[in-house]
């Protein structure tokens, strides 16, 4: 692999990294366990459509074992449930068991990654939201507009401005569904009593095409989001994946679960010791080594590089993920009307909330639920099965579920480690989590607020309904081996390259100091483009 430079992980991250290497022409070789799930079946039908077509529809939207189901009894109800099609998503591997306190952690081991499942959310970090980073926005706003014009991005020029740059490279918005216009034409009539509320709202800011891009088509509201895009237009990074395999100075490896990296003298990682599907060791030599596996994987493959050189009882602190809580509402503008089958699915909409300073910023994104996995939001109603079946009929085109995100500081407390699993198997990923004290008055506070603020929009968040989600279950994580300017030997230069080994660098969010609220994929991707650019192009 002389000159060449050896990527772990194909997701956001990994992907954004690659693909600015090799457009100037540097060599990669990307190793992954890359599991990819079904082809989208009638790929031009809409939902409605797609159910009279299947042959067993029941299989396909809740799973040949029922899987697809959050039963009512079930600890921790959630409002969000996955479909069969992204099973393959977050299967997980015997390479890597694990145990938790405190976390409900998510691994995936597909093409893409973590991110095959987003929602397509992209929002940039603020000059604010940088201050406990090494570089400013001036590093990473030039990125934003990179990737933006690179996979394509919606937004426009509105309030959400104030607390988000605007970037190049933006398309036009994704057609606001009717629940949509109403929430934003009340936002506008009452934007002065809401900006006393530290309140704005404003269009979504999504991965998704709004115009035709090669093989990739334009959103065409088709309801099948959930279950992954038919046409392309909502970003994945399995798309930026596929649309390198080919390209020359390229090297794709699938069916590779990499283990740990053995160092050299100098402190230089010489090779990767992964298994193949068979479940032979393999060892691969590299130069530079990047690892973009996401931060669980990433730091498991740090720990077990420096167990198996003797390096002791090692642990990463700092361990981050966004507390999340779901407010399901009722526009009550929309009560009795027809719900449109035909629509972005996801959030169209997005709120921020500022509390004080940048790291109080609260960001929210609303859902309207028209042909998402709709069965948890009908039997968490206080009535009868069948009764809030009819009830649910009436008001389907009124529901609309809040999605609120909370900004993390690392915390010693919050640590990964390693341990014996004790059957002479691979070492155990050990994940501890602790809520920062006082986290609890925070989020009644903060839900108090939005139904404040809900209600001067015209809408109703029945109080009993709201879930706090565990931590781990945004999926956005960060923090292990964080970037600094001057930091521990288990720390990254500002440039993302390890203090302990020199000829490694992380680009997933291990590197992030500290997580705004907003939603981190967009910023992993600009963060790996601007690593690539300043330690391997410059």
């Amino acid at each position: 692999m002389s000159g060449g430079v050896l990527v772990i992980g194909s997701g956001a991250s990994g992907v954004a990294f690659a693909a600015r290497l090799v457009a100037a022409g540097r060599p990669v070789t990307m190793l992954d366990v890359g599991r990819r799930g079904p082809r989208p079946a009638f790929p031009d039908a809409d939902l409605p459509e797609l159910k009279r077509r299947l042959d067993d529809p029941f299989a396909y939207f809740i799973g040949p074992a029922d899987e697809a189901l959050i039963l009512p009894e079930e600890e921790g109800e959630e409002y969000y449930g996955f479909p069969p099609e992204k099973g393959h998503v977050f299967a997980g591997h015997e390479g890597l068991p694990w145990k938790a306190r405190g976390f409900a952690p998510l691994f995936s081991f597909a093409a893409g990654g973590l991110a095959e499942a987003w929602t397509g959310g992209s929002y940039p970090f603020n000059e604010g939201e940088l201050a406990g980073w090494p570089f400013g926005l001036d590093q990473l706003l030039p990125r934003y507009s990179a990737v933006a014009r690179e996979i394509g991005i919606t937004g426009a020029a509105d309030d959400l401005a104030r607390i988000m740059p605007l970037h190049e490279g933006l398309l036009e918005p994704v057609e606001l569904d009717q629940h949509g216009l109403r929430l934003l034409a009340a936002y506008e009539r009452k934007k002065e009593a809401l900006a006393g509320l530290g309140f704005v709202m404003g269009r979504a800011r999504l991965a998704v095409l709004t115009e035709d891009r090669g093989e990739r088509r334009a959103c065409d509201r088709l309801g099948r989001c959930l279950w992954g895009c038919p046409r392309g237009a909502l970003y994945v990074p399995s798309l930026g994946l596929d649309a390198l395999i080919g390209r020359p100075g390229f090297d794709y490896r699938p069916g590779h679960f990499v283990e740990r990296f053995v160092p050299g003298p100098g402190g230089r990682v010489e090779r990767v010791i992964a298994r193949d599907q068979k479940g032979r060791e393999l060892a691969i030599d590299c130069d530079e080594l990047v690892l973009a596996a996401g931060t669980l994987a990433s730091s498991r493959i740090y720990l077990a590089s420096l167990r198996a050189e003797g390096a002791g009882a090692v642990e990463l602190g700092g361990l981050m993920d966004n507390r999340q809580f779901l407010m399901p509402f009722v526009n009550l503008g929309m009560l009795g009307r027809r719900y449109e089958a035909r629509s972005y699915q996801y959030h169209q909409l997005a709120m921020g909330l500022d509390l004080g300073g940048p790291m109080d910023y609260v960001h929210g994104l609303v859902t309207t639920l028209k042909t998402a996995m709709l069965h948890p939001v009908v039997q968490s109603l206080p009535f009868s099965m069948g009764i809030a079946t009819r009830f649910f009929g009436e008001m389907h085109a009124a529901l609309g579920l809040l999605n609120v995100n909370f900004s993390d500081s690392p915390r010693p407390e919050n640590r990964l480690a390693l341990e014996d699993a004790g059957d002479g198997g691979p070492a155990r990923l050990v994940i501890d989590y602790r809520p920062e004290p006082g986290e609890d008055e925070r989020v009644a506070r903060v839900a108090g607020r939005f139904r404040k603020i809900l209600r001067l929009l015209g809408a109703l968040a029945p109080k009993g309904m709201s879930h706090l989600r565990p931590m781990g279950a945004s999926v956005h994580y960060a923090g292990s081996l964080p970037m600094r300017a001057e930091g521990p030997e288990d720390s990254l230069d500002p440039e993302g390259r390890s203090r302990r080994f020199a000829n490694l660098w992380v680009v997933d969010g291990s590197g992030f100091p500290t997580l705004p609220a907003k939603n981190l994929t967009f910023s992993l991707m600009a963060n790996a483009r601007r690593v690539a650019e300043r330690s391997f192009l410059a």
